[in-house]
C-alpha cells in the first residue's frame, strides 16, 4: 500500500471546540492562535475533508495517516481541557473516509493509559506524542505507561514536534526550522539513552528526519557515546526533506527505516531521488507497512 505516514486534518468538531476557546491553543474564524508562533491563517480547503480526499487520491495515496498537529498544545492541556478536544479529534477522525487512517493522541500531563487503549482498539493504528514531552529520561518515564500500552498491541509510536516556545521578533518561519528539529534531536537522543531499554521492542518513527539527529553519529563517537548498530525499530519520516538530507540519512541509517511523509497541509510531498525505483518502494510502501505492522528489514545490521 502507497502511503503517507504524517498528515494532519481537523475534524469540523474539533475544529468548533478550537473556536469556542478563549485562550490558545484557538481559532479566530479560520486564524490560528497558539502560545509560541505568531497568528497563521488557516486554508478552509485544507481541512476540507471531500477535498483532502481527492487531493489524497490524485497523489495515488492507499493509506494517508493523519494526527492532531502536537504544536497545537492540546496535549499539554490540563487534562479537563483536553478531554474534549481529543475526543472530537478522535470522534470525527476515525469518521474519515478511505484512504485516511489515525494516529491517536494523549494527555502527556496525566498520561492514561486506558485511553489510549480504547483509542487503539477503535481502529488507531498507533499513538503519537509531542517531542516536547520526551525530552529527557523523566519524559520518557512519565510517558511510559502509554508506550507499554503500545508493546502490548504491537503498535507504533509517532513522536512529532510540540508547541515552540515564544520568540519575539522572530520571522514567521523560525518554529519549523529552530525549536522543532531541537525538539527532535533531543527526543531521538533521549530515547536513545533512557527509552529503548525500557520498551525493547517498542517500534518509533520521528517526524522530519529525527532533526537530523542519526547523522551527529561521527561526534557521539568521538565524545565517548559509541556509534553502535542502527536500531531497525526507530524510523525517519521524510517530511519538509529532499534529496540532499533523505539521502544523508540513508547513508547513516540504511534505506529501511525510512518512510514517506508530507505533512500536508503544511508541506506538500517529496519524492526523493534515490537513484532507484526499489528505493522509492522501499519509502512509500515496503518501511511503512513496517513501521505500522513489524516485520523483518531486508538489510543486515550497520555500525
Amino acid at each position: 500500500m502507497l502511503t503517507d505516514v504524517h498528515q494532519h486534518l481537523w475534524p469540523p468538531a474539533f475544529a468548533d471546540l478550537l473556536r469556542a476557546r478563549a485562550t490558545p491553543p484557538r481559532l479566530d474564524g479560520w486564524t490560528l492562535h497558539l502560545a509560541g508562533e505568531p497568528p497563521f491563517r488557516v486554508d478552509p480547503a485544507d481541512h476540507d475533508v471531500a477535498a483532502r480526499a481527492r487531493l489524497a487520491a490524485a497523489d495515488g495515496l492507499d493509506r494517508a495517516l493523519v494526527s492532531l498537529s502536537s504544536p497545537l498544545g492540546v496535549e499539554h492541556l490540563p487534562p479537563e481541557e483536553a478531554a474534549g478536544l481529543l475526543a472530537a479529534f478522535h470522534d470525527g477522525a476515525l469518521a474519515l473516509p478511505a484512504p485516511f487512517a489515525v494516529w491517536a493522541a494523549a494527555c502527556v500531563v496525566e498520561p492514561d493509559p486506558d485511553a489510549v487503549a480504547r483509542e487503539l482498539d477503535r481502529g488507531c493504528v498507533g499513538l503519537q506524542l509531542p517531542a516536547t514531552a520526551l525530552l529527557d529520561g523523566p519524559g520518557w518515564q512519565r510517558c511510559a505507561p502509554l508506550l507499554d500500552v503500545l508493546t502490548r498491541r504491537d503498535k507504533p509510536l509517532f513522536v512529532h514536534p510540540g508547541p515552540a516556545p515564544a520568540a519575539p521578533h522572530a520571522p514567521s518561519w523560525w518554529p519549523a526550522l529552530v525549536p522543532y528539529p531541537q525538539q527532535l534531536h533531543a527526543s531521538w537522543f533521549a530515547f536513545r539513552a533512557f527509552g529503548r531499554g525500557r520498551h525493547p521492542g517498542l517500534r518509533v518513527c520521528f517526524a522530519a528526519l529525527a532533526g537530523l539527529a542519526p547523522l551527529h553519529g561521527e561526534r557521539f563517537a568521538a565524545r565517548g557515546g559509541g556509534r553502535g548498530e542502527v536500531d531497525f525499530d526507530v524510523f525517519y519520516e521524510t517530511s519538509s526533506y529532499g534529496t540532499r538530507a533523505v539521502d544523508a540519512v540513508v547513508r547513516a541509517a540504511g534505506i529501511d527505516v525510512v518512510v514517506a511523509g508530507s505533512d500536508r497541509p503544511y508541506a506538500p510531498p517529496v519524492i526523493p531521488d534515490l537513484g532507484a525505483d526499489a528505493a522509492v518502494h522501499a519509502l512509500r510502501t515496503a518501511n511503512p507497512a513496517r513501521l505500522l505492522t513489524g516485520g523483518p528489514h531486508s538489510g543486515g545490521s550497520r555500525s
